[in-house]
């Protein structure tokens, strides 16, 4: 496979692409910076791609469909797992909106373009997954107060992956969200479960075999109450 990851340069998206590379697979590790993307991509053993691309800005995600496409001619998975703002300081009550547009910019903007520019290279793929890097944080099911720009963020990329889902469904498409759950990352913070079980759900998500589930919200393998 030839899978895209977005902020694939520390945490969760890192050891994505590595776990992924360790599989066989051909890695495209995208970071903001040209240097983060190298740096990264240099320390992972396997077939690991280093691509500048912020997911904010649209020239930058047609740039990333260009070298794709010149490289490979296809794309068979997409990861949306950059994200910002675990914003711990704010409340709905008193929330500084421009954060909250701040975040939606990267963690539902970021996505939806990117995804919508790569989508001919994925329609060449015999096999098109796309996994959105969710948070149970932005479940309805369980949501209460606090990390307003986060959760509403992460709320809306679930709605989008739902109609994702349905609307490429009969392209043989699967499109999933995922929570890797509370892991210690520079986001997360000390005291969450290891790195790789996190990066594992995110995988398992992107590796499914044909007929796997589409639509769902996952952790772990298991469904997440929307």
């Amino acid at each position: 496979m030839i899978v895209l990851v977005t902020g694939g340069n520390r945490g969760i998206g890192r050891e994505v692409c590595a776990q992924l590379a360790r599989q066989g697979h051909t890695v495209l590790l995208t970071a903001r910076s040209e240097r983060a993307a190298k740096e990264a991509a240099a320390s992972i053993d396997g077939d690991v791609h280093p691509l500048r691309l912020d997911v904010t800005a649209a020239e930058d995600a047609e740039e990333a469909a260009r070298e794709v496409a010149a490289r490979h001619g296809r794309l068979d998975a997409l990861v949306n797992n950059a994200a910002i703002t675990y914003d711990t300081w704010q409340r709905a009550v008193t929330a500084d909106l421009d954060v909250v547009r701040e975040a939606m910019e990267t963690n539902l903007y970021g996505p939806w373009r990117l995804t919508m520019t790569l989508l001919p290279l994925l329609r060449e793929s015999t096999s098109p997954r796309i996994v959105n890097v969710s948070s149970e944080g932005g479940s309805l099911a369980g949501m209460g107060g606090g990390t307003p720009a986060y959760s509403l963020s992460k709320t809306s990329l679930n709605a989008l992956t739902r109609m994702l889902a349905a609307e490429l469904r009969h392209e043989d498409f699967l499109v999933n969200a995922v929570c890797p759950g509370w892991v210690a990352t520079d986001m997360g913070g000390p005291g969450g479960r290891p790195v790789a079980e996190g990066a594992a759900s995110v995988v398992w998500a992107v590796t499914l075999p044909a007929g796997g589930p589409t639509g769902g919200f996952f952790r772990d393998g298991r469904p997440v109450p929307w």
